[in-house]
């Protein structure tokens, strides 16, 4: 007797009870073969992953050697971005600390979450992704290290503090259930106090900041590089306060990599470390001339990479364009939640999963005040400008709304390499190239660079025949980015290029 023989129809004849138990055990396990050999299609949900997001501060690309840059030394860091997916082109909404934040967190605009203006409290009514987490998933959610800067400036000018305080303008204790700000060397410490917080059986989201490599530059002369033997961009002239600078720099990038070895010992010796999704950010560029406060690459494209064991392929790189209002919406993607409806920014989760995604076209980056210091006479673009920019792989058009006001570099204009760089320009001994960059008055109304050739964005393309078409439609890419976000600039103008 065979299989079929004994699978036959009861029309053809009655079976046996016990046949009748023997098909039914040999159905049952034909089914659950069946069930081995195809894919499994559940609609129920993995459990989301725990959250760890580490934010540096005035931290710009490349500066991390896993990158190929001599100049620094993150063996940490390295490790766990070759552990994941690292990113060359993650721009920042903003190249200052305030309105990139806004844009991390709520995964819109600096300018559609009314977040321009430096010394601003995020408005109550805006949505932040670790609120998404904790109403919709359970998460257990927290801040520490360095300030966050959403909060308003209450620190440096009592007034403004006393305002917020008044009407009830400041948010954050309620927006996540653990807040405790901190020096970058008692963040390690912070981060157990968190996870001894988390309720047993609730995924947690931490973000951990850190002041590092922001100012002041002091960090222990073990981890200096020789100055002499830096790697200077074009846009950097070789003075002697330019590489001491530098080196300064990058002694505190290097202090920080030593402060991140700490926390991952931490998520290691608790078990955590493979089971926690982590991401890893600058929010904005370095305090040097070209970088922060600027709209030129060095102010806004930062280190980033992703780190998610058994989701995200080890060894992962990529050029994609990515703008920190993606982030929002793809740890919520990573969560199994939905983005908010507000938000603009786009979910990379299938990018960093290895699964169809379309790049984007654009990323836009916007530049407002800085700090709280009030408008004067002899204001500079360090403390005042109004500018917006859009990129391209290939191209950047930049719109200075403010052109009259001269360039400074914001937060090292006292320093010495702005110094040497103004005195070299006087005396004639400043290339054309920079002089032109940072000492023309007015400055340009628009710019244009073609960054494949001309990556440090020193040689204005703006009105040349041969890129028109090109700056005709990052004007209109400009143009409605700002309608979308109801920016309180007027637009650029907007140029018909005849075929």
């Amino acid at each position: 007797m065979n299989l079929y023989s004994q699978m036959e129809s009861p029309i053809q004849r009655k079976p046996h009870p016990e046949q009748v138990v023997l098909h039914m055990n040999l159905y049952r396990f034909l089914i659950a073969l069946a069930c081995l050999c195809l894919p499994i299609h559940s609609n129920v949900s993995a459990a989301p992953p725990n959250i760890l997001f580490l934010l540096s501060d005035d931290h710009s690309y490349p500066f991390l050697s896993v990158y190929g840059n001599s100049c620094v030394r993150t063996p940490n860091l390295d490790r766990l971005a070759s552990e994941g997916m690292k990113f060359h082109r993650f721009f920042t909404a903003a190249p200052q600390c305030v309105p990139s934040r806004a844009a991390l967190m709520t995964g819109r605009s600096p300018v559609a979450a009314r977040m321009t203006r430096f010394s601003s409290p995020l408005p109550k009514d805006e949505i932040t992704f670790p609120e998404i987490l904790r109403d919709q998933a359970g998460y257990f959610t927290g801040i520490c290290g360095r300030s966050y800067h959403l909060d308003g400036n209450v620190k440096s000018n009592p007034v403004m503090g006393e305002l917020l305080r008044q009407h009830n303008m400041r948010s954050f204790s309620e927006r996540v259930d653990y807040l405790n700000t901190c020096s970058d060397g008692e963040v390690a410490n912070q981060v157990k106090i968190f996870l001894d917080k988390v309720p047993e059986g609730k995924p947690f989201f931490l973000w951990a900041n850190f002041s590092d490599p922001h100012h002041p530059w002091n960090a222990d002369s073990k981890f200096r590089p020789d100055p002499n033997t830096l790697s200077l961009p074009t846009h950097w002239p070789d003075l002697a306060g330019m590489r001491n600078e530098l080196a300064d720099y990058c002694a505190e990038v290097n202090r920080l990599d030593q402060t991140i070895g700490g926390i991952i010992a931490i998520l290691e010796e608790r078990k955590l470390l493979d089971n926690t999704l982590l991401v890893f950010c600058g929010d904005n560029g370095v305090a040097l001339p070209h970088g922060k406060g600027s709209l030129y690459d060095p102010g806004a494209n930062v280190p980033f990479f992703v780190r998610w064991p058994g989701e995200i392929p080890p060894q992962g790189d990529t050029s994609a364009l990515i703008s920190g209002e993606d982030l929002a919406p793809t740890l919520l993607d990573a969560a199994g939640l939905k983005p908010h409806e507000r938000m603009s920014g786009k979910s990379f989760l299938p990018l960093l999963k290895g699964d169809s995604y379309e790049p984007r076209k654009h990323v836009f980056v916007e530049r407002g005040p800085h700090g709280s210091a009030p408008v004067t006479t002899n204001i500079t673009s360090s403390s005042y400008d109004l500018s917006r920019a859009v990129r391209s792989d290939r191209y950047k058009f930049i719109y200075n709304a403010t052109p009259w006001i001269p360039y400074s570099p914001v937060d090292s204009a006292a320093g010495p390499s702005w110094k040497q760089i103004q005195a070299a320009h006087n005396s004639g001994g400043l290339p054309k190239a920079l002089s032109s960059t940072y000492f023309t008055k007015p400055r340009p109304v628009y710019e244009l660079y073609d960054l494949d050739n001309d990556p440090s964005e020193l040689n204005n393309l703006s009105g040349k025949a041969e890129v028109a078409e090109v700056e005709a439609d990052l004007r209109r890419a400009l143009a409605e980015k700002m309608i979308l976000d109801f920016d309180y600039l007027p637009l650029p103008k907007l140029e018909t290029v005849t075929p």
